[in-house]
This record gives structure tokens, sequence and C-alpha cells, in this order.
């Protein structure tokens, strides 16, 4: 009886330590409201700002006599929408080569030995600790050499070897976790390695292929530095490029920067909408071997 009575006392006093007091869930919830407001105000300034007349641009005023003549200049006035057309074209062919590409890689790294694998590995990780600007000079050189240079041909390449060696890496862990059983099963079956690769490992891979997307669409739809560098004239430039014509060294016009913003974030958060439900499973599994 008195073994029960204790036991009883301890399963009753169990729950009663897990909770946290008033003053820790205020504190909580206190900090979770003030980290919102912090990420949330950014995104909420530029898009008020693109709704403020120009000569309350820079004013402290949150709504003031509120406009959209930011948005129609963008439009009716200058090249919006063949920036739009150009990163479209590039961020969309990134996409759907560094998906193909970086899957491809991760599931031959993953299933097969083959000579130069732990040296292709290493180079894919190398290539991750170098900086972007530094990386500017050199392949500017190099796609001048090869006519590249002012061609949405050279700006996908450069954003293929920024995108590929992180998804290929991550695509490996992802395949580590499908049984290799699978594999076996679809060679059984008759299939050759590609055929069991497309036929039965990629449709287990999509939370894996969603993060991949994911990576290399948002890689080169806001990619600055090597657009700008890259691209010059107003019809080819992409949207990141053509913000900089906003702002030069003696005028800023904040309002048509502000609205452009906007408008290249919808597409990021419309493509962020369709994989979220693959986003956090795909790089947990990702995470789990390399």
């Amino acid at each position: 009886m008195t073994v029960s009575t204790a036991t009883n006392k301890e399963q009753a006093a169990g729950p009663r330590r897990g909770r946290r007091s008033p003053t820790a869930s205020i504190g909580l919830h206190a900090t979770l409201v003030v980290a919102s407001i912090i990420a949330v105000f950014p995104v909420l300034w530029v898009l008020l700002t693109s709704i403020k007349p120009a000569k309350h641009a820079i004013s402290t005023d949150f709504v003031k006599e509120p406009t959209l003549d930011n948005y129609r200049y963008l439009v009716e006035s200058t090249s919006f929408f063949s920036w739009f057309a150009n990163s479209v074209l590039v961020a969309g062919v990134t996409t759907i080569l560094g998906v193909f590409i970086a899957a491809t890689t991760g599931y031959a790294v993953s299933r097969f030995k083959f000579p130069g694998m732990k040296p292709l590995m290493w180079t894919l990780l190398i290539t991750q600790m170098f900086p972007m600007a530094i990386l500017i000079v050199p392949l500017y050189n190099l796609m001048g050499q090869l006519g590249l240079l002012n061609q949405p041909v050279g700006l996908i390449i450069t954003y293929l070897t920024i995108a590929v060696p992180f998804c290929a890496w991550m695509m490996k862990g992802f395949f580590d976790t499908i049984p290799v059983e699978i594999d076996e099963s679809g060679r059984v079956d008759g299939l050759n390695p590609f055929g069991t690769f497309w036929r039965l490992i990629l449709p287990l891979a999509k939370p894996g292929l969603a993060v991949t997307g994911f990576y290399a669409f948002i890689t080169a739809w806001g990619e600055v530095a090597y657009a700008s560098a890259f691209m010059v004239g107003d019809e080819n430039l992409t949207l990141a490029g053509g913000l900089q014509t906003f702002v030069t060294q003696y005028t800023s016009n904040w309002g048509a920067m502000t609205a452009a913003s906007v408008l290249i974030a919808i597409p990021a958060a419309v493509f962020f909408l369709f994989a979220q439900r693959h986003l956090v499973a795909g790089m947990t599994a990702g995470a789990t071997k390399g």
C-alpha cells in the first residue's frame, strides 16, 4: 500500500515538474513576440514604403497618403517585364538542371563505389568554403573567354556552380536513408540502374528534391553580385540587376525599388508555399547521414 501511494505521488508530481512557471512562460512568449516583430518589421516596412508617394518615401510614418504610383511607374516606365522574363528563364533552367545534376550525382555517390569518388565529394565540399565575392573575377574572365558574358547561359552555369555542390551533398545524405533493398528489388525486376533511379528512388525522394529545387531557385532568383557583373544592358538584366538601376550616385528612387522588391518576393513565396510540405522532411532526412 505504501509503495502504491508513493508511486501515485510520483506520477502526480511528474507533470508538475515539466510545467513552466508563469514567469518563464511570460518570458518565453515575450521573446517569441519580439523575435517575430524583428523578423516581420523589415518586410512590412518595405511593403509600406512601396505605397508611399516619393516625397514621403524616407519618412518614418507608417502610412501617409498611400498610392499605387510606384507600381504604376514600375510597370509603365521601366523594363520590369523584361527583367522578370530574364529572371524566370535563368531561375527556371537553373532549378531544373540543378535538381537533375544534384539528384543523379547524389544517387551515384550514395549507391556506387568508383575511382575518384572521395576526391569528388571533397571537391564538392571545398567549393562551399569560398565566398561568392572572390569568385566573381575568375568566373568573369572565364565567361569572357567562352563568350558567355551578357548571356543567360553564362549566368545559369554560374548559378549551377553555386547550387549543385551543396545540393549534391544533401541529396547524397537523403539517398543514404532509402534502403538499398529497393534498388535490389528493381534489378530483380529487370530494371537497369537508371530505371531503378527514375522509377523507384525518385518518387521516394520528393522531400529532398523539394529542398534542392527551392535552394537552386532562390540562389538564381535573388542573387545580385553575379547578375550585376555579368549582365549589362537594360533588356538583359535580371530582376536583381534591375533593382540597382533605381539607385545611382546622385538619386535614389526608393518607391520604385521597394515596389519591385515586393513583386520580386511574390514568386519566391509562391514557390515556398508549394514546396513547404516537403521542406522540413527533406532537410531533416538529408542531415541524418553524410
